[in-house]
């Protein structure tokens, strides 16, 4: 190798090509659709051809990165494979160029170059999964149970004064309108020209609003201070919109920014009017819990 610095990154890229390799073949055992899991054996047989060519101009062995490797497969297993794949392949532009960079001193990298191109188009053109098609019915149900129980949880904060009955009022008012948009979300499929499965897109909008439900009332549940419980119920919203904006972001190629922004400026909004509706409905009404 012609320095110390080039021998070094040859080096890293050898560890991802093994680690990458390793990945995609472990994944494809959990596949069950042929098309994908063949797709995935032949990228995972390429990745260890890139890690053979790269072993013969560096002239040494490299071992796996297994916590890398540990992890993509678990994100894979848990968010979905386009997920765990697009997340894993974000550093391959980078990849890209070192390989074309090192076609200078090492021509065959050039090829590697090229092979990773395909395996991205591959990877997008191919994959397919069901859970993918179903997260708009995800989103509207996350979104709504934000925007809504943001709004009502800050306006029975200063309303009710009391912690049980907030969570009480956020759990009922939650759960009939969890069942409500479920409902909304199977009739709209129902009638509607789409693969998507009716009953299945009203269970993930229904899923998807309840778990936001209960993670946001979980404050006035656990904790006394209603004004310390409304800090962290906000908190909770604003980490539950950066979760899914990032998965958003990757899954469907959006940009990160523009739905956080939209998400957490609709919810945190509606929260601070609601909050200031509920101080005047109590001051009107002249309501002393």
């Amino acid at each position: 190798m012609k320095n110390n610095k080039t021998g070094k990154k040859v080096k890293a890229a050898q560890k991802r090509e093994i680690t990458e390799h390793l990945i995609y073949q472990k994944l494809a055992r959990t596949v069950k659709n042929t098309h994908n899991r063949e797709i995935l054996l032949r990228i995972s047989d390429d990745e260890l051809k890139h890690y053979n060519l790269l072993k013969d101009y560096s002239k040494q062995k490299v071992k796996p990165n297994r916590i890398q490797l540990w992890l993509y497969y678990l994100l894979s297993r848990i968010f979905g494979l386009t997920f765990g794949i697009k997340l894993m392949e974000r550093g391959e532009d980078t990849a890209q160029v070192f390989y074309r960079n090192l076609a200078g001193s090492f021509p065959r990298a050039a090829d590697i170059a090229k092979e990773e191109d395909v395996h991205e188009e591959q990877l997008i053109r191919t994959f397919d999964e069901k859970r993918l098609n179903y997260i708009g019915s995800m989103i509207r149900g996350l979104n709504d149970a934000l925007v809504e129980l943001t709004g009502a949880l800050a306006g029975f904060t200063l309303a009710l004064q009391d912690s049980r009955l907030i969570a009480m009022a956020g759990l009922i008012t939650g759960i009939a309108a969890s069942m409500s948009m479920g409902g909304t979300e199977y009739l709209a499929k129902r009638y509607e020209k789409s693969d998507q499965h009716p009953i299945k897109s009203g269970l993930y909008t229904g899923i998807a609003y309840i778990f936001t439900v209960v993670l946001l009332i979980l404050p006035y549940i656990l904790l006394g201070n209603i004004y310390i419980s409304l800090g962290i119920m906000i908190v909770i919203a604003i980490v539950i919109i950066i979760i899914f904006s990032f998965y958003i972001s990757i899954a469907k190629d959006l940009s990160f920014w523009k739905r956080f922004l939209e998400m957490a400026g609709l919810s945190l909004g509606i929260a601070a009017l609601s909050f200031v509706i509920g101080y005047i409905a109590r001051q009107i009404l002249g309501v002393d819990l």
